[in-house]
């Protein structure tokens, strides 16, 4: 269990966005995607997630770790089936943003957030987990109608308490997890990497240094061990090779500046070490499955 404190101590977690949704008409988005985490609550309604449309109730809480694709039916019923593009451009048929307590027949209430160990690894990508429903839990439940309320109002104080409720919501969704014995592996395989020193600089210096050269020769140096080895020392602790997990690391960082800043797909793409836009395009439409221009008008959309 101290390991499970030293991660936990070790965490950043950032709040990202958080809404109150009255779904209009049942949609169903079948390709729907974010770089950050979701807890979605259902006040009142029903979801339905993936291959199989397992059904989240009301009062039921469905967790989508980021960086997992699934698709995902807002409302009861027949639903229409959409891409997430399609569902962006006709939204207001679909959802109204409500935070007036006065539910249609199906509504949720979510909370966005990033969680990242040591400032650098994203703990629940990590941990490789599928999305899953989490059933009576009422901190969790009352922490993202909190958080929501909080973000709506004006009174003073209101971002450092959504920073404290939203720490709160991750070290009670841990809690949950490691209370019943959930993806045992998977944390067992964190704690142990987590606890090699060597690893956590490689770590630190990736994130550091996303824009320039992380080559197995630059990251063996600062691990001190051979080329040869780097890549199957990072392998064997984490499951993926390190030229993987820094692709990823740099297209999340191109996300959050698509997000965040007005640079050009250009700029962005040499912010995150890629000289070659066109290269950077193709690699950022295969991994996320829309160009950066698309996924940036995806992003303010979403904020509406």
């Amino acid at each position: 269990m101290e390991d499970y404190n030293r991660i936990i101590e070790s965490l950043s977690v950032r709040f990202i966005k958080a809404k109150n949704i009255n779904i209009l008409r049942p949609v169903t988005i079948e390709n729907n995607y974010d770089v950050e985490n979701s807890l979605l609550y259902v006040n009142s309604g029903q979801l339905r997630f993936g291959k199989e449309r397992e059904v989240v109730q009301k009062d039921q809480i469905l967790f989508v770790p980021g960086g997992k694709q699934l698709s995902i039916t807002y409302g009861g019923g027949d639903s229409v089936s959409l891409s997430k593009d399609d569902f962006l451009n006709n939204k207001e048929k679909y959802f109204n943003s409500e935070n007036n307590g006065s539910p249609t027949t199906d509504a949720y209430s979510y909370v966005s957030f990033d969680a990242k160990v040591f400032d650098s690894v994203n703990f629940f990508s990590s941990l490789d987990i599928p999305p899953f429903v989490i059933d009576n839990q009422d901190k969790l439940a009352n922490l993202i109608l909190d958080i929501n309320r909080e973000t709506v109002g004006s009174i003073p104080g209101k971002g450092r308490v959504v920073k404290i409720l939203t720490e709160q919501l991750v070290v009670e969704l841990i809690r949950y997890i490691l209370e019943r014995g959930l993806f045992v592996e998977q944390f067992a395989t964190n704690s142990t990497y987590f606890k090699d020193p060597r690893l956590i600089d490689i770590f630190g210096y990736i994130k550091e240094n996303l824009g320039e050269d992380l080559s197995n020769k630059v990251l063996a140096n600062v691990a001190n061990v051979s080329e040869d080895y780097v890549g199957q020392y990072f392998k064997m602790l984490t499951g993926i090779n390190p030229q993987d997990y820094i692709e990823y690391q740099r297209m999340e960082m191109a996300v959050d500046l698509l997000r965040t800043s007005k640079k050009s797909i250009r700029e962005i793409g040499k912010d995150v070490g890629y000289k070659d836009t066109a290269y950077f395009c193709r690699r950022f439409k295969m991994m996320f499955g829309i160009p950066a221009g698309k996924m940036r008008r995806r992003e303010s959309l979403m904020n509406l």
